[in-house]
């Protein structure tokens, strides 16, 4: 293991880089379900399918972060990045309406537009033209990457990640119809008694197991995060014994833990349909990879670069060693999930939480990797993490990340505009990617207003460019 990842080196021990591994699965585990659920339209196109992408999900995620692990050494793990999996979503229902095929022959006709952009961020990889990108981008707005995120995993524990259904409907979220509420009596109106009980249980857990989490970091304990998780999952599942008196392992009476390899094999496993790819047009194809490869490439950096700053992985200059090993194992993470049948893979935001675990190497990210090979058997186990635990450790986490807004001069607004915007842009939109067009975007045109055009690179000028035609020009 020393010889592998180096961890005296890099301050930790084995144990401490497996809770880490154990944290950022734990807090990313939910993407297990998710991504099926949003890329065949939450079952409804089939189990067949359902089954082939959730294998995608567990394999691809795995054979990426592997690579991180020993390509890279870093604790970062990947997924099918969110975002991104809606959009491919979005962009297979326009291919069935464009080209009248069905579902399934659409979802493997857009499986080849992923298949393109991993071949392509891997050869920008080898080339070290992604790691130029990553250098263009403006130290001050590298500064604030990591703040914005921290605001966007906030949002996510806060708002979106906590949601409750009741016979009134729903979702119903806890920032906006909880706290957001005149009073709990409106609240418990609008949600009904159960989803106002559901969702009462839920922020409960939620500050329980963030209380849990801060207090044990207090006195240091290792691990803090997953134990403050573990502890909240107690607490929500006694709740629903309690309250509602139900079983919350009842789930795995009936599930099954045998792989359904052979659904994988019949509907996404090497199913790239070429002819129906050439059926979408190519001005629409190469649209699409374009969007596709700019979401994806500054979705990665922003993660890279905002979780490294926190783990202190950066140099004098902002810029993290082995970023180009750090790159490639996300193309290749891509390539294989388009093989395999799910999107974009990337890397996660929820890795921070693995880092804030004491993380420092790979070792972390190899943990991780294995249990999401694991839930190719253990699923039903992995899916009883509440989403009301996991938002203890997001919000923790996105909170400690402000800590590096201290690094950025408020004197200088061509620094202080750009990242202000940013940390806006990034939990409104939900897009790290995003965050950083518009900030690339604003400090370009404040040093072209203050004639200080040439303290600007020309790389910096074309990213400023290209995001201003993909926020502004249709096609």
């Amino acid at each position: 293991m020393e010889k592998l990842f180096q961890l005296k080196k890099n301050g930790t021990t084995v144990r401490t880089e497996v809770i880490a591994g154990l944290t950022t699965f734990m807090t990313m585990a939910y993407i297990i379900a998710l991504n099926p659920n949003l890329l065949t339209g939450f079952g409804a196109e089939g189990h067949a399918l359902w089954n082939g992408v959730f294998l995608a999900t567990c394999i691809a995620s795995a054979v990426g972060t592997i690579c991180m692990a020993f390509l890279a050494n870093k604790p970062f793990v990947m997924a099918p990045g969110m975002g991104l999996n809606s959009f491919f979503a979005v962009v297979t229902a326009n291919i069935v309406a464009l080209t009248g095929m069905t579902y399934l022959q659409s979802f493997q006709s857009a499986l080849v537009i992923i298949f393109i952009e991993g071949l392509v961020f891997v050869v920008l990889s080898i080339l070290n033209v992604r790691e130029k990108i990553v250098e263009a981008i403006p130290l001050g707005v590298r500064l604030g990457i990591g703040p914005a995120i921290g605001l966007m995993l906030m949002n996510i524990g806060f708002g979106s990640n906590v949601q409750v259904f009741s016979e009134q409907g729903g979702p119903f979220f806890a920032m906006r119809d909880f706290f957001g509420s005149l009073t709990a009596k409106f609240a418990q109106d609008t949600m009904g008694t159960d989803g106002y009980k559901w969702m009462v249980l839920s922020v409960v857990t939620m500050f329980i197991g963030l209380f849990v989490i801060v207090g044990l970091d207090h006195k240091k304990v290792k691990g803090a995060v997953l134990y403050g998780m573990l502890v909240a999952s107690a607490v929500y599942w006694a709740g629903e014994a309690i309250i509602f008196e139900a079983n919350p392992f009842a789930s795995l009476e009936n599930a099954s833990f045998v792989p359904p390899f052979q659904d994988m094999a019949d509907t996404t496993l090497f199913k790239l349909n070429f002819k129906g790819f050439a059926e979408i047009g190519w001005f629409t194809i190469i649209t699409l990879i374009i969007t596709f490869c700019i979401i994806d490439m500054f979705d990665t950096i922003g993660t890279l670069v905002g979780t490294a700053s926190r783990a202190k992985m950066l140099d004098e200059k902002g810029s993290m060693p082995k970023m180009k090993e750090a790159l490639l194992s996300d193309a290749i993470g891509t390539v294989c999930g388009s093989v395999t049948g799910t999107s974009t893979v990337t890397t996660f935001v929820e890795s921070a939480s693995g880092v804030e675990a004491g993380g420092r190497t790979g070792l972390t990210a190899l943990v991780s990797a294995v249990l999401f090979l694991l839930c190719i058997f253990i699923a039903p186990i992995a899916a009883l993490i509440p989403a009301a635990a996991t938002s203890s450790a997001l919000i923790y986490v996105g909170i400690l990340m402000l800590g590096n807004l201290k690094q950025i001069d408020f004197s200088d607004q061509s620094q202080l505009l750009p990242v202000a915007i940013m940390l806006l842009a990034m939990p409104i939109s939900g897009s790290i990617g995003h965050g950083i067009g518009l900030a690339l975007i604003s400090y370009t045109v404040i040093k072209l207003c203050t004639g200080k055009a040439k303290d600007v690179s020309i790389l910096t000028y074309v990213l400023s460019i290209i995001f201003l035609l993909k926020f502004f020009v249709p096609v």
